[in-house]
């Protein structure tokens, strides 16, 4: 069954994560992905060794086949006038052109956007940026790491003296990256709806403000013209609603409680953990006073939780009643978790190098355009011939000319 996007073809002139990231999604749904690469270095994400993660058989690298999955290699010279004029000649027979070099490397190399739509007029051309299109610093570099430094996302996490900013998992490269997919979708129903194509922004610093959407939206409303933070500072054992933390268990592993409305939850939980004495004590009545006493609160039901295990607690506090639970688990957790299994969030699939491997399925279920989880990211150029002949009709004797020259 065809996915959402069949038909639909992106050049991908991205490295790293962020915008990698973003072209596998599309591909998930359909796309065909032309990822486009250095003939002599490739993408830079093909060398990156992340600590404690050893190489795959075959020379494989994990984390560019989670971020190339599912795309084609197209390697070039893009600095001699033969490379060029082949990104020209795919960009008539594309309709998405996306890269995340800063700005003044696309002008540079006559890959920008007043350039390529003389050749497409309707091309989708996206940028995925550190910091946006304008500014004082539109063309300086960022990674993962400056993007969640920048947006504010530590004061969220920080603890006094550290503002905590996580160092793996590269989360402002994931949130850019859906942003960046998210951009791609909406320019492509503007132009089946409008006829036109567009140019796409999408930076680091915008996409972390919208992954803090309530935090930040709350605080402009609340407190305009102040450096406010919606909420105070607070910890795990200060926190104003005892209901809606975490606590640590006899086998030592952590269970979250979740209840947003917990007065509507009080009773329940008193009666749950054996703290129906407490249920009508003026200092936890309701959720203003249980907020002046949290702190006592908590540490009572700290010397609770920390009786039973983690799966002990979940059966009693699931067989009490509606009561708003879950353990809190590790990424290696996730592989046997039942609900992640049933719903093939994780999902084994055949690996031609690899064999059987287990990846992470798209997200999104579509009932009559399923997703295409191909678990293979390409080989450096792969596919450059086949591109070449295929798409852009390029004879063979010509193809073996742009090897002579060096250009592919």
């Amino acid at each position: 069954m065809a996915g959402v996007l069949d038909g639909i073809r992106i050049i991908d002139w991205t490295q790293w994560q962020m915008g990698t990231a973003a072209t596998a999604m599309m591909a998930e749904l359909g796309a065909e992905v032309i990822h486009v690469e250095s003939r002599l270095t490739g993408d830079n994400g093909r060398y990156l060794r992340v600590a404690n993660m050893p190489d795959l058989p075959g020379g494989k690298n994990a984390y560019f086949e989670t971020n190339n999955r599912g795309k084609k290699s197209l390697a070039l010279d893009l600095t001699k006038p033969d490379g060029k004029a082949i990104i020209y000649n795919l960009v008539k027979k594309a309709d998405v052109f996306a890269h995340n070099f800063r700005q003044g490397v696309p002008e540079k190399l006559q890959m920008d956007y007043e350039t390529l739509i003389k050749h497409n007029p309707k091309i989708i051309y996206v940028a995925a940026s550190g910091y946006g299109p304008r500014g004082p610093e539109a063309r300086e570099p960022a990674f993962d790491m400056v993007g969640l430094a920048r947006s504010g996302i530590s004061s969220a996490f920080s603890y006094e003296g550290d503002p905590n900013l996580p160092f793996h998992g590269g989360i402002a490269d994931q949130a850019g990256a859906i942003m960046v997919a998210y951009g791609i979708l909406a320019a492509l129903l503007a132009r089946e709806r409008l006829g036109i194509g567009q140019k796409v922004d999408v930076s680091h610093l915008g996409s972390m403000m919208a992954l803090q959407g309530l935090n930040i939206g709350m605080g402009l409303l609340v407190s305009p013209e102040a450096p406010a933070t919606v909420s105070p500072k607070v910890t795990r054992k200060n926190t104003p609603n005892p209901l809606w933390n975490y606590y640590k268990c006899k086998d030592g592993r952590w269970l979250c409680l979740g209840m947003l409305q917990p007065d509507v939850k009080w009773s329940v939980v008193c009666k749950a953990l054996g703290l129906e004495h407490l249920e009508n004590d003026p200092r936890y009545l309701n959720q203003d006073v249980r907020r002046e006493n949290c702190a006592s609160l908590i540490a009572t039901m700290d010397e609770i939780f920390i009786t039973k295990t983690a799966d002990e607690w979940m059966k009693h506090l699931k067989g009490t009643g509606d009561i708003i639970c879950t353990p809190i688990q590790t990424l290696m957790d996730l592989r046997k978790d039942p609900q992640v299994l049933a719903n093939n969030y994780i999902v084994e699939l055949e690996h031609e190098t690899l064999g059987k491997v287990k990846v992470r399925n798209c997200p999104i279920e579509m009932s009559h355009t399923p997703a295409n989880i191909k678990p293979e990211a390409p080989e450096l150029g792969q596919n450059t011939e086949e591109i070449l002949n295929e798409i852009c009709g390029y004879s063979w004797e010509e193809i073996g000319k742009l090897r002579d020259k060096e250009v592919i």
